[in-house]
């Protein structure tokens, strides 16, 4: 991390931040998947997995970017790098953990510069280098952040977890810091001096332009699987000249809630139906600074999320959703908590919210669960927790033997829900972010605050996906290996209200 005095932070967060105009005047999902941010809704170290991660510069200018590793009970940062590419230049980083309740690390054979050089000193930026059994240099994530907020204190807290990657500036072709990072027959000339040379020539950084996206690969070597996904693309979320930082000597600043669209508003572009079961049309919403993370809950924001799931015998297949909550830290902090979220984090690690489930088998037959999440004591059933969490579709049995753990991710942030019980090994399910039905047993309705043109978006601001591993091995006989995996992103409802005229017409 970029570490500075009070005024250096103002310098520099202004020049990273505000020099140029983002390409698009919203904040939005972009739906040719890339952007400003890339949000990656799952890591894990957890057994026997590793993480790999990459971001692609699709420009043909330099940039900086940042990297936010967040825990996965609250969301609270356990590492910050930044990373400079030079033109269509691809980072790329693996985690991995080295015992089964160790702190998860990070190591990188990539030549693109870090700041700070996390393959150069020994101790860099408060962050000790320190060596893998095969001699490289690694970084251990640090568990100081979550000291104080009511969740665990140890070290494996981060473990699991989501990411998010900012763009702070593009570069002034032909200015030092290009110089200075730009590969030379792959090796760009001068990484360890980035920092100074990016103090000393302010002026040609320039505002955030897009074109980044990423993925992410999660390994397990011992049971030969790969999951595999593509990280969100937030774009439009920076303007020309918005000042985000004008005197703070934090270096943790910007995060997302520093959304601009102008230089007091964060508008979000996003889509909803507009009428009784009409089509989705797109709806513009605009937010003050102030409740600026609200434009990119919005972009987010679903009243309910379906996908598939497969825990079928003969194909020995385990399923699992990752239900990720980006922007969940931003309110469940704060006293009392902010909507849509209802229930402050606190001891001994939670804030849980209500969720009703509909699952289907391939044959139309169908079940509703109120309340038939199978959790164990530290896990309330219908209820998600954790600003990351894991659904599990294990028998009772095993997800109390596992105490909890996934079967597929090895995650500890679980609930469980056991199709099996009735005859279904294969089928959809239904998540309603928004309960409001009495007669199904759950009520908790969800809403975010209203925009200044008083639009409402219902539901929970979440992303996620499907993982299903199977290890049907030797299936196809004798030496045959027949071990694999499969992952698809969940597929999202939106219900956005407004109450300009005093009732609770649809947002247009």
């Amino acid at each position: 991390m970029i570490s500075m005095t009070r005024t250096g932070a103002a310098i520099l967060g202004i020049a990273l931040l505000g020099a140029t105009a983002s390409r698009v005047n919203a904040v939005e999902l972009n739906p040719d998947g890339s952007g400003q941010v890339l949000i990656y809704p799952y890591y894990t170290v957890n057994a026997d997995n590793s993480t790999l991660l990459s971001v692609v510069n699709t420009r043909d200018r330099s940039k900086i970017v940042r990297f936010r590793f967040k825990e996965g009970y609250n969301g609270m940062d356990v590492m910050l790098l930044d990373v400079a590419l030079s033109p269509f230049d691809v980072s790329t980083a693996s985690l991995f953990s080295l015992s089964a309740d160790g702190s998860a690390n990070l190591l990188t054979d990539d030549e693109s510069c870090t700041i700070p050089d996390i393959k150069g000193a020994a101790a860099v930026g408060g962050i000790a280098q320190l060596p893998a059994p095969d001699g490289r240099s690694y970084v251990r994530f640090r568990n100081g952040e979550y000291q104080t907020d009511g969740g665990p204190k140890t070290i494996d807290r981060t473990r699991e977890g989501s990411i998010e990657m900012m763009e702070m500036a593009t570069i002034q072709p032909g200015s030092p810091i290009e110089q200075a990072i730009t590969h030379v027959n792959g090796v760009p000339p001068n990484c360890a001096g980035l920092t100074s040379i990016v103090f000393a020539n302010t002026a040609d950084l320039r505002g955030p332009a897009g074109g980044l996206f990423g993925s992410v690969n999660i390994v397990n070597s011992q049971l030969g699987t790969l999951v595999g996904y593509n990280a969100d693309s937030v774009d439009g979320f920076f303007l020309l000249d918005s000042p985000l930082l004008t005197s703070s000597a934090s270096s943790t600043l910007p995060s997302l809630a520093d959304a601009r669209t102008t230089t007091t508003t964060a508008v979000a572009y996003t889509y909803a139906p507009t009428s009784v079961d009409g089509p989705s049309n797109a709806i513009v919403s605009t937010y003050s600074t102030v409740n600026a993370i609200d434009a990119v809950s919005a972009i987010f924001t679903s009243s309910g999320i379906t996908n598939e799931y497969v825990i079928e015998a003969t194909s020995a297949s385990e399923s699992e959703w990752v239900i990720s909550f980006p922007t969940k830290k931003y309110y469940v902090n704060s006293t009392p908590p902010i909507a849509p979220f209802l229930e402050r984090f606190a001891a001994p690690g939670r804030s849980c919210v209500k969720v009703g489930v509909q699952y289907f088998d391939r044959e139309q037959l169908q079940v509703t669960v109120p309340i038939d999440f199978n959790g164990l004591p530290f896990v309330p059933t219908t209820q998600l927790c954790y600003q990351t969490s894991v659904l599990t579709f294990q028998n009772a049995a095993d997800y109390i033997a596992n105490h909890g753990v996934s079967a597929v991710l090895g995650s500890r942030l679980t609930s469980n829900l056991n199709p099996r019980a009735n005859g279904f090994s294969s089928g959809w399910l239904r998540m309603d972010l928004d309960p409001t039905d009495v007669n199904a047993g759950v009520v908790e309705p969800h809403a975010l605050r209203p925009s200044i043109d008083l639009d409402v978006f219902h539901g929970l601001p979440v992303t996620g996906f499907l993982a299903t591993n199977y290890l049907n091995r030797n299936n196809g006989g004798p030496n045959v290996l027949s071990t694999y995996s499969t992952s698809g992103r969940h597929r999202a409802s939106r219900n956005c209200s407004n109450a300009t005229t005093g009732g609770n017409g649809f947002c247009s």
